[in-house]
């Protein structure tokens, strides 16, 4: 493993640098950086396309210190445009392309962009919302024309480690997007442990995200992660589905994949569907490599990786029993930049958001704002040097989430004796039956580990008494026929009486973030369906 500074060096420090330019000065310019349908680019290569995006976007005037808003599905041009502006000394801000037009005009408008570089197939969404507009691809492709014009050397701006970086702007369960703030040190702080102790990337390896670069996770995963390791990144411009992911892994063969559980659960529902439908017995642990074919498209990955959500344990059995790949899953926020508490390969407690890596330190806060015991229930609150300097623009959000050196989750966790962390839902979804609380988690894995279900989620309901309840809405399997007497059952018999859900409903969807989180707080605002259920999509 190239060796990676925990910390930046002195006060002047540009992120760009151990991205990409020290691989170039050090010899290994010729090396893959990036991977995508249409090319395979090197260091020295992509060295050459941000140098060009910094300068094309000194010549549109931006200045130092300046937002630069990307608006761009994942390729070459994000890339050399994000790492192009913080080298310049201006501070990218990667938009949600999925996010709806009144978000992305509260994102450009809130973060006072003073360049916007976008993909000509959402130019309609964001027209005149910026002064500066570079189009990527279509009849004006101006992106193209100024890196063209553009020179392809530039020196580094001389930030600092306390210098704003890049934002991006969270993409939460509730309310409205928070412009989070992140600082040039943060990356080396927050990627450098995860790096060595969990992933343990080399320069051989090759990073491939269901995330997108929009967000933390994926940010992290296929730019952060691979570049400052020396290794590829593999980025596809297509919103990863099932069949796209399998042929992108198949394709490119990747060592470290990066999804999350909602991504997880669909894979394993089209590999289990493949299999059985070809009679074929699925992959285990054993199975020697020389078997490994296209039929097996994840042979090629040394360790899959999850966050954005809890995984399952019965998810993890089942992802594990198709492909062999060890899943760890993670717990990181926007706040934090990334992952700062993960499995461990080879110590991997199923269920589990695993243990604190690096320096990162933890408290689990009870209702009273005491420290509770190993074993008790709490918020969890962060101590990392990677934590962001605030959210823009909103100084209350910011004083309840920032305090002091600890960021606030607003995850309810447990910490057993032996470190490992167990999500038990966020504050707001925790609710007391029988005046006992109850983690939607713990019914959902229940659930869950019913063959005929896909996914799941589980929020409290008031009954005709006025008493809160479980109330589970959940996806069949294709083909399944399982019905809501039966998976009570399930519940009941596993978990105490008073967890089972008095009313199960049978869905096509679940309401999501873009990043995969269920959004519950629309679950809980839907009135009861009838028996049976109806489908989301229905009753909108």
């Amino acid at each position: 493993m190239l060796e990676l500074t925990r910390r930046a060096p002195g006060r002047v420090f540009n992120m760009a640098v151990p991205l990409v330019d020290r691989h170039v000065e050090e010899g290994r310019g010729s090396r893959p950086a990036l991977r995508t349908d249409a090319s395979t680019i090197s260091y020295a290569d992509l060295q050459a396309l941000i140098n060009r995006a910094g300068n094309a976007l000194r010549t549109a005037g931006v200045a130092p210190e300046q937002r630069v808003a990307i608006l761009l599905p994942d390729g070459p041009e994000f890339v050399a445009m994000f790492i192009g502006a913080m080298k310049m000394g201006a501070v990218p801000v990667p938009i949600n392309t999925a996010a709806r037009q009144a978000e992305l005009r509260f994102m450009l408008d809130d973060s006072r962009a003073r360049a916007l570089v976008v993909h000509a197939g959402l130019m309609d969404a964001v027209a005149g919302s910026v002064p500066t507009v570079l189009v990527v691809g279509g009849e004006d492709a101006s992106f193209a024309a100024a890196l063209q014009s553009a020179s392809p050397v530039l020196d580094a701006f001389p930030t600092g480690v306390d210098e704003p970086c890049y934002w991006l702007y969270s993409s939460g369960t509730t309310g409205s997007p928070k412009g989070v703030v992140h600082l040039h040190g943060d990356m080396l702080a927050c990627v450098t442990p995860y790096a060595e102790q969990v992933v343990r990337i080399e320069p051989e390896d090759s990073t491939f995200s269901v995330a997108r670069l929009f967000f933390s996770y994926g940010l992290v995963n296929s730019l952060f992660l691979p570049l400052l390791a020396g290794a590829s990144s593999v980025l596809t411009q297509e919103r990863p589905d099932v069949a796209h992911t399998l042929e992108v892994v198949r394709r490119f063969r990747p060592s470290l994949f990066f999804s999350v559980p909602t991504s997880y659960a669909q894979l394993c529902a089209a590999m289990a569907n493949r299999t059985s439908s070809r009679s074929e017995p699925a992959f285990t642990p054993a199975a020697p490599m020389a078997e490994m074919s296209s039929e097996r498209p994840f042979a090629s990955v040394r360790l899959a990786i999850s966050a954005g959500e809890p995984l399952p344990a019965p998810l993890y059995a089942r992802w594990r029993a198709l492909t062999g790949v060890e899943v760890l899953d993670g717990l990181g926020s926007t706040e934090a930049g990334y992952i700062f508490c993960s499995n461990l390969p080879g110590q991997v407690r199923p269920g589990s958001s695993g243990v604190l890596i690096g320096e990162h330190a933890a408290r689990i806060v009870d209702e009273a704002g005491q420290d509770a015991r190993d074993g008790e229930s709490g918020e969890l609150w962060v101590r990392a040097a990677s934590t962001a300097l605030f959210y823009w623009n909103q100084r209350e959000r910011s004083k309840q989430t920032f305090c002091g050196e600890w960021l606030r989750t607003g995850d309810r966790y447990v910490r057993d004796r032996d470190g490992y962390f167990w999500y038990q839902g966020r504050n707001d979804d925790v609710f007391k039956v029988s005046g006992q609380w109850v983690s939607p988690l713990e019914i959902e894995t229940c659930l869950l580990s019913h063959p005929e279900v896909l996914e799941c989620a589980v929020v409290g309901a008031s009954d005709a008494a006025g008493l809160m309840k479980p109330r589970a809405f959940v996806i069949r399997r294709p083909g399944a026929s399982v019905e809501a007497v039966e998976l009570q059952a399930l519940v009941k018999a596993h978990l105490q009486p008073h967890k089972y859900p008095r009313w199960v409903e049978f869905v096509d969807q679940l309401p999501k973030t873009a990043s995969g989180k269920v959004q519950r707080f629309r679950l809980r605002a839907l009135e009861a369906a009838p028996p049976g259920g109806a489908s989301l999509s229905e009753r909108r």
